[in-house]
């Protein structure tokens, strides 16, 4: 979910707009094509299901058009209103004027199942037309406010994208309900906790589109009454005031998209003690509890590990200790490292710095990918490191991509997120191009400074790290270009107006700035040398201990069961100096870059595979041919082992 911040006093950058930038090619044209010509149609068809999903269904029985019960998750409203980001944004950008039209007779049903106050929320409606004893503010865990921040976001966007206010004026309406219910609770000091709070974003984003002060005040009462809730939870972060916050606990979703709210009401007052929450939280995350391919939220269900002992609360798709970090029972909710990405992106937007456009690429090449088959039609709930060939126990979601999971709110918002990414390869200050994800592109550029411009973005990347940029149309004013050295780059070149630069590990994880002097038919080009890695964890983390993994520029690479001759992946070794060679590999009609290699395989003599534990006798090692792939990739050829990390033997081939 894009922020439009060109008007925020404390981003130091902003996106551009929609219109001004689009992939002409490469992985993230691919990517978008799949999604705007299968994904959403596939999305719309589940949510239009009165058997699958029966989300437009509830709409319906709640504006009295058809008979029947709420059925279906309590979230599906904001499902759906994600959804409809991907779709507004799809068929602006391939001018899909029948879906457009579709969607103007999706928000004039939600206009008639709205209630007079503003009210919306289909199980509440639903529930109190019935009198079933379902009534809203009655469960915290129904999503209502969730549901409702969705929409204003969804609203924001369309009317941005299609000028109309059709959309805009229910999410008004509703954000009047909200702002009668938030001056209430600060009146009598009842507050509840708004599960996931997507409505700071929301209202923040509702703010930014309409100008309308009394959003931004609403925005913040909401932020700040968090505090006033009585017997707060560690699940949803309100068990301690805001601005005592330090590390990252809890429910991962709840907890990325509380901290990018923070950091848009940051964006709008500048308040420094909520940008030492949001430093303070963001560094415990990426040091500590992070995993190398992007994933937020580490287990199924854990407690959090801070405060006193007997006090401690059962948290669902959770953040757990520092560096606890499992592989086959990793969690990893596609939605948490999709908040992270809109976290990241606000953190980005603060303060331009790399680590925040290299941490947003690494979750948006590897784990974000990694939700959503090559067809565009599976989707990953959870995102495990490691799927052995069979488990002992049963895991809550099931080990393979599935069309329809019951907790259908991860699709929609890989949909929305992949559809909008071409916004996230620049930014803009008043006199400068930031560089955010590298891919083959074109955008256009007026500036503060009266620059104004096109630049050709020219590349393979992130298959290839050569990096040309071309600047046309221009009108002559200089401007800077702001290159990101991602923080994988150990060496390369820059080449920019007769003149050369030579880039070592020092400068990966920063920008370079090249001043335009002379901007018609500049030229720029990095070459970033992009060769095969082996990476390390933390000496914390005990499943990777002694374990190498495989990173080829900003991607994370596995093993799947179809490219060894191991039966089984963990009688694999990784040599101390493997000799990897980069091919051409197709999956699902879709080409990438395998790397092969010659790795050692365990042979056994006397061994019983299901022992818990037995006598060590020595085994013989053999060379192996083994071929990686992609981690986003994987789970697209049938059922069977994968792995990242691999035992390091120590000694070569």
């Amino acid at each position: 979910m894009i922020t439009d911040t060109r008007k925020s006093p404390f981003a130091k950058v902003a996106s551009i707009p929609y219109a001004d930038v689009e992939w002409t090619g490469g992985l993230y044209k691919e990517r978008f094509d799949t999604c705007a010509d299968v994904t959403v149609a596939h999305l719309q068809r589940m949510f239009e299901s009165k058997e699958i999903s029966h989300v437009l269904e509830n709409f319906k029985i709640a504006a009295g058009e058809a008979e029947g019960e709420f059925d279906g998750t309590v979230f599906g409203d904001g499902d759906f209103y994600k959804w409809m980001e991907s779709a507004v944004y799809t068929a602006v950008k391939t001018k899909n004027q029948k879906l457009l039209d579709r969607l103007e007779e999706y928000i004039d049903l939600f206009g008639r199942a709205q209630l007079e106050d503003g009210y919306l929320s289909t199980k509440q409606i639903i529930g109190e037309r019935l009198g079933n004893g379902v009534s809203r503010q009655g469960d915290i865990n129904d999503f209502e406010v969730y549901n409702m921040g969705h929409m204003f976001t969804s609203a924001s966007l369309h009317y941005r994208l299609t000028g109309k206010d059709s959309f805009l004026k229910v999410a008004e309406k509703a954000a009047g309900y909200l702002k009668n219910l938030y001056e209430e609770a600060a009146r009598t000091g009842e507050v509840k906790t708004a599960v996931c709070p997507s409505h700071y974003m929301g209202l923040l984003e509702l703010y930014r589109t309409t100008g309308k002060q009394e959003y931004y005040e609403l925005a913040k009462l909401a932020i700040e009454l968090r505090d006033s809730v009585e017997n707060g939870l560690d699940d949803n972060q309100d068990k301690i005031p805001l601005k005592q916050h330090r590390k990252i606990v809890g429910h991962a979703v709840r907890a990325n998209y509380l901290y990018a709210g923070v950091a848009d009401r940051y964006m709008e007052n500048g308040d420094q003690e909520y940008k030492e929450v949001l430093d303070s939280v963001w560094h415990h995350l990426v040091t500590q509890k992070m995993y190398l391919t992007g994933g937020c939220g580490a287990l199924y269900n854990g407690a959090s590990p801070y405060g006193y002992f007997f006090d401690h609360q059962l948290v669902h798709q959770a953040y757990g200790y520092e560096y606890q970090l499992p592989n086959v029972t990793a969690y990893n909710e596609t939605c948490a490292s999709l908040g992270g990405v809109f976290w990241a992106w606000r953190m980005f937007c603060i303060e331009p710095k790399a680590e925040y456009m290299d941490m947003l690429e690494r979750m948006m090449l590897n784990v974000n990918l990694a939700g959503i088959s090559m067809d565009g039609k599976k989707f990953f709930y959870e995102n495990m490191l490691r799927r052995a060939k069979e488990l002992p126990y049963e895991l809550i979601w099931g080990q393979e991509r599935a069309e329809y999971i019951l907790s259908y709110c991860c699709p929609p918002n890989l949909a929305r997120t992949i559809a909008e990414t071409a916004e996230y390869a620049y930014a803009v200050d008043r006199d400068g191009v930031w560089t955010g994800l590298y891919g083959a592109n074109r955008a256009s550029f007026t500036l503060e400074n009266g620059a104004s411009f096109t630049l050709e973005q020219k590349t393979e990347y992130p298959w290839n790290g050569t990096i040309a940029f071309a600047v046309e149309e221009s009108n002559g004013v200089p401007f800077t270009l702001h290159l990101r050295i991602p923080s994988w780059v150990r060496g390369g070149m820059l080449i920019m107006e007769n003149a050369s630069v030579r880039l070592s590990a020092k400068d990966a994880g920063t920008y370079i700035e090249v001043v335009v002097n002379h901007p018609k038919d500049a030229c720029i080009c990095l070459d970033l040398n992009m060769k095969p890695r082996l990476t390390r964890g933390h000496g914390m983390i005990e499943e990777d201990r002694n374990q190498v993994a495989v990173e080829y520029g900003p991607f994370v690479y596995c093993v799947e069961s179809p490219d060894t001759d191991a039966e089984y992946l963990e009688d694999l070794l990784m040599p101390l100096n493997p000799e990897f060679a980069v091919k051409d590999f197709e999956i699902g009609g879709r080409t990438v870059k395998a790397l092969e290699a010659t790795m050692l395989q365990i042979c056994h003599g006397e061994f019983a595979r299901d022992a818990l534990y037995q006598d060590f006798m020595g085994d013989e090692l053999k060379p192996v041919t083994v071929r990686m792939i992609p981690y986003y990739a994987w789970d697209n050829r049938g059922m069977g082992e994968m792995m990242i990390w691999l035992p390091l033997a120590w000694r070569t081939v």
